[in-house]
C-alpha cells in the first residue's frame, strides 16, 4: 500500500510539472488538455504502484510502465490545437518519451529513496 500512495503522488506531482512545461511559453491550453496531461502522469504513478511485472531492474520497470501509460495520453495531447513548433506526431514522440522519464523518475523515488519495493 505504501509504493501505491507514494508512486500516485509522484504520477501527480509529476502531472503538474508537465502541465506547467507544456503551458510555458506563452500557449494556452484547453481544460481537457490540462486534464489529460496530469492524470496520464497520474496513471504512471498508480500502474508503477500496483504492477508487480518483475523485470531485471527498477528503471527498466519505470521505462515499461511510462511507455505503456504514455500511449493513450500521446494520442490525446494530438487531438490538442495544433502549435507552430510541433507537429502531431512530434507531440506524440515528445509525450511518450516524457512519459517514460516521468515512469523512471517514479520509479527511482519509490523503490530507492522511499525503499517501498514491489
Amino acid at each position: 500500500m505504501k509504493r501505491l500512495i507514494i508512486a500516485t503522488i509522484l504520477g501527480i506531482l509529476f502531472g503538474f510539472v508537465c502541465f506547467g512545461l507544456a503551458s510555458s511559453g506563452g500557449s494556452e491550453l484547453s481544460n481537457v488538455l490540462a486534464a489529460n496531461i496530469i492524470t496520464g502522469r497520474m496513471l504512471i504513478g498508480i500502474g508503477i504502484g500496483i504492477s508487480r511485472f518483475k523485470l531485471k531492474h527498477w528503471t527498466l520497470h519505470g521505462l515499461v510502465m511510462g511507455l505503456i501509460f504514455s500511449i493513450p495520453s500521446g494520442l490525446g495531447a494530438m487531438m490538442g490545437s495544433q502549435n507552430a513548433d510541433f507537429s502531431q506526431g512530434g507531440i506524440f514522440m515528445a509525450t511518450v518519451v516524457m512519459g517514460m522519464i516521468y515512469g523512471i523518475l517514479i520509479e527511482l523515488i519509490t523503490t530507492v529513496f522511499f525503499k517501498a519495493g514491489q
